[in-house]
């Protein structure tokens, strides 16, 4: 008769960026269940840009996700510029797109960094952390900061690009492309990489519409869907370029569709830097009506949704956020299932989670389904168990 052993991942783990907590179920060495269990990062993002004017709004939730921080205020000034019906000048449409594409580019090496980490080939974790760091320093050119750029703005972007640093841009670019190279030669290549790779962690293209999986983990198991193209921003209608997918639906595709990715934006970036002309950079948005407004973009980890209520006053009545790894991170429900205990870590970092971008947590009672607690609430549960815990200690 078989016998069931639990085996924690986390809180706090040292192959997990931040703190999330997986629950394995295994029999011998395989995984039959897994609960996963979020709650611990929340940090009332939502609840807080209620109580912000417009403006700041941008500032706050680019620091929901350190990675791929242009995706929400990218998202966020969207949704606001749907509201207002804004006409936002072309060439911030441009600057926009070289930021986010930049990112994309950021995020995808940071995490084929952190996969070679999680397999222990760590001269790969090297490689693309060193090769991230012009990308970093792109970014410093640009907006000043190598990370929360602090670019956008409602009606268009808060800072223009110099003529001067164009060809700078295109020059470390075009440099990545041998990388690229190097990359892909070095993972379809490697017999172990394959062996460690291959048929780990395999999501179906059934289960992917049934989670509402959402980026490189959807677009690995085959399904073609892409914000840019599918329901197009900015100015990518107007820009050649291909969405990547694979079939396999296990971690060497989804390593796969990142690393083809990162091509793609490559060849986005040049063709905006052509495209790019002379002229204005805000439409200078200076009144707001009540309605609301929707903005969709393409994080590096798949669709980034952002929804605003406004009542006419210079603060948003309701801000409801929703990020890709809110749909991805269940995925695991299925893919670790049947896999191997050493298989397990690497699955779960296949999504590329962000957990921060997570988090939710509301306090119901579950007879009348009705909130019991707001925010403030919990902040006082919280100053109230840290007393008790000082108190024990001095004790």
């Amino acid at each position: 008769m078989s016998h069931k052993v639990i085996i924690p991942i986390g809180p706090y783990h040292p192959l997990q960026e931040e703190p999330e907590f997986f629950r394995l179920y295994v029999e011998g060495e395989k995984v039959v269940d897994i609960d996963i269990v979020i709650g611990y990062n929340h940090r009332g993002i939502e609840e807080l840009a209620e109580d912000k004017h417009y403006d700041q709004v941008t500032f706050l939730v680019e620091r929901i996700c350190g990675i791929c921080s242009s995706s929400h205020p990218f998202a966020f000034v969207l949704a606001v510029e749907d509201l207002l019906k804004t006409q936002v000048p072309e060439r911030a449409h441009y600057i926009r797109m070289i930021v986010d594409e930049l990112q994309r580019l950021h995020s995808h090496l940071l995490w084929l960094g952190l996969a070679g980490h999680f397999i222990g080939y760590n001269t790969v974790w090297m490689w693309a952390w060193r090769y991230r760091e012009p990308v970093l320093d792109l970014f410093e050119q640009i907006s000043g900061n190598r990370n929360n750029y602090a670019m956008m703005k409602v009606g268009g972007v808060r800072r223009d690009i110099k003529p001067e640093d164009l060809p700078t841009i295109k020059k470390q670019i075009d440099k990545l492309i041998p990388v690229l190279d190097m990359f892909k030669g070095a993972i379809t290549d490697d017999p172990v990489i394959k062996a460690r790779l291959k048929g780990v962690g395999v999501l179906t293209r059934e289960q992917v519409l049934d989670f509402g999986a959402l980026g490189p983990t959807a677009r690995a198991s085959g399904v073609d869907i892409d914000v840019r193209r599918d329901e197009p921003y900015a100015m990518y209608s107007s820009i050649k370029w291909s969405v990547i997918t694979q079939k396999d639906g296990d971690v060497f595709a989804k390593t796969m569709v990142r690393i083809l990715e990162m091509y793609e934006s490559i060849n986005i970036i040049r063709q905006c830097l052509v495209k790019m002309k002379k002229g204005p950079i805000d439409a200078n948005v200076t009144d707001l009506i009540p309605g609301e407004g929707i903005g969709r973009v393409e994080a590096p980890r798949g669709e980034c949704f952002h929804y605003i209520k406004s009542d006419g006053t210079n603060r948003p009545v309701r801000h409801k956020i929703r990020a890709p790894s809110f749909m991805n991170v269940a995925t695991n429900k299925v893919s670790c299932v049947g896999g191997t205990i050493s298989d397990a870590a690497i699955t779960l970092g296949a999504v590329d989670p962000c957990y921060c971008c997570t988090e939710r947590t509301a306090v119901i009672a579950k007879t009348t389904n009705t909130k019991i607690m707001n925010g403030w609430d919990l902040i006082k549960l919280c100053q109230e168990k840290t007393h008790k815990l000082l108190h024990k200690l001095e004790k």
